[in-house]
């Protein structure tokens, strides 16, 4: 197990692609380490590459791979553990769904509102991270928290992940944005579309605990003023939001 750890820790026999600056970075890479999982190049209890090197070889920021790792983790392939790394686990996704079926025309309705947030909310983001003043700075830690605080008393969240995205439409300053989010209101939380006998209730803290560390790297990346991390962050907490429903519109 060492020597193979130690070869896949040279990133060469890996054949990883450096990226153009077209579409999702954070994707992208997501896309060639499943790939690299899926079809055991890198085996089941072998660790990836650091941060560091994974920087290297794709040429991008942490923040990209990152958010890469994270994306890894939430279909089951991957674990990180502080001290260690990001360990294989599996060779095979197995990504946790928030129902155990909805109805077609649910799906449709989500899919349209999922569509509209991914062409204004990454912008919005990237506003937020420019704009926001220290009144905005402390209402989006108190949504955070209280949607870490929702999920821990195994409440679905709905209405605090509304109130944090509607923190961050605030923020922009441009009151177009906080327009948008009022006449919407909690509809634009797919989850306020689901019945409850739809709810697949032993793979919701799982899920939930996807969307709660998507939100912690949107709000770093706004508190840190990067609009570039912020709009990357968010297109990708909406873009994986938006493939996971439409799993259940092909079945």
């Amino acid at each position: 197990m060492a020597a193979r750890s130690d070869i896949t820790a040279d990133l060469k026999p890996l054949k990883i692609q450096k990226l153009s600056r077209e579409g999702s970075l954070s994707l992208h890479v997501a896309d060639q380490l499943e790939a690299l999982i899926l079809q055991e190049q890198v085996k089941v209890g072998e660790k990836l590459p650091t941060e560091s090197r994974l920087c290297e070889s794709f040429g991008v920021s942490r923040t990209v791979i990152r958010e890469a790792i994270t994306h890894l983790k939430s279909l089951g392939l991957v674990e990180t553990r502080r001290g260690v790394g990001t360990t294989v686990l599996r060779s095979t996704s197995v990504e946790a769904m928030p129902a155990k079926r909805i109805s077609p025309t649910t799906v449709e309705d989500i899919l349209h509102v999922l569509e509209l947030r991914l062409n204004l909310e990454p912008a919005a983001a990237a506003l937020a991270a420019e704009r926001h003043d220290d009144e905005d700075r402390r209402i989006l830690q108190d949504k955070h928290r209280a949607f870490i605080e929702a999920r821990a008393a195994k409440s679905q969240a709905r209405e605090e992940d509304y109130e944090f995205h509607y923190a961050i439409a605030a923020a922009t300053k441009n009151p177009f944005f906080k327009v948008f989010y009022e006449q919407l209101s909690q509809s634009v939380i797919p989850r306020a579309k689901l019945m409850s006998i739809e709810i697949n209730t032993a793979a919701t803290d799982k899920y939930l605990a996807r969307v709660e560390e998507e939100h912690t790297y949107i709000l770093e990346a706004i508190l840190a003023r990067d609009p570039q991390a912020a709009r990357e962050m968010m297109y990708q907490h909406l873009h994986r939001a938006r493939t996971m429903y439409a799993k259940y519109q092909e079945a």
